[in-house]
């Protein structure tokens, strides 16, 4: 496949996950107050995002936006806007962190929280940075110019990130049903949860 070293990758990836960062705060957040389907759903939406900057990183788009000042600020500014703007509506909500909802409300709360997972890891320029710089190193010097390489090396670090999301999802959503008990506690928690998001909004702007 082009990939030279690729236990190095495999471990120096795995160390890499286990270091928390936004996404990772963002689905702790997520499983803790929405429940464990909820940390589920962002998980995989978190992971479709890494997927598409393997492919922009695969066919070079990525060095178009880490070279121009003017693209990597968009999808910055971006980025912080969302997650600001999540943050203030569970500031502003008068609602706990945890609803009872019907069938439907289900639905459409699974693909709320994957379009929320995407989103966040797509407008996020650290993670196209950390691709370009982290994945040419364990690229054989004749197969650089080869996306099947690079390819390679985004599935298997989505695959690995999963894996590690959904154990994250399963010991914080069980925190969920303790704060469901409690409805003036899960009010609280969900303003808490508000600040973070506006906080990590405020990160990737000054980033």
């Amino acid at each position: 496949m082009g990939v030279e070293n690729f236990m190095a990758f495999f471990v120096a990836t795995i160390l890499f996950i286990l270091t928390p960062g936004i996404e990772t705060i963002f689905l702790i957040n997520k499983s803790i107050s929405q429940g464990r389907k909820s940390g589920v759903y962002t998980a995989f939406g978190l992971n479709t995002g890494a997927l598409v900057h393997t492919l922009f990183g695969a066919l070079g788009l990525s060095i178009i936006v880490a070279k121009s000042a003017i693209f990597f600020a968009l999808i910055k500014y971006l980025g912080a806007a969302y997650l600001i703007y999540l943050g203030v509506m569970k500031i502003i909500s008068r609602k706990g962190m945890i609803e009872n909802l019907d069938e439907e409300q289900k639905k459409n709360s699974a693909k709320s929280d994957f379009k929320s997972g995407f989103i966040t890891n797509i407008l996020n320029p650290k993670v196209a940075l950390f691709f370009l710089a982290f994945f040419p190193q364990f690229i054989s010097s004749d197969q650089i110019e080869n996306p099947m390489p690079f390819i390679f090396m985004g599935v298997s670090y989505a695959v690995m990130t999963t894996i590690w999301y959904l154990i994250l999802t399963s010991f914080a959503g069980a925190f969920s049903k303790k704060i469901k008990e409690n409805q003036k506690i899960g009010i609280r928690l969900n303003k808490i949860s508000g600040a973070i998001f506006v906080l990590m909004g405020i990160q990737i702007a000054f980033m």
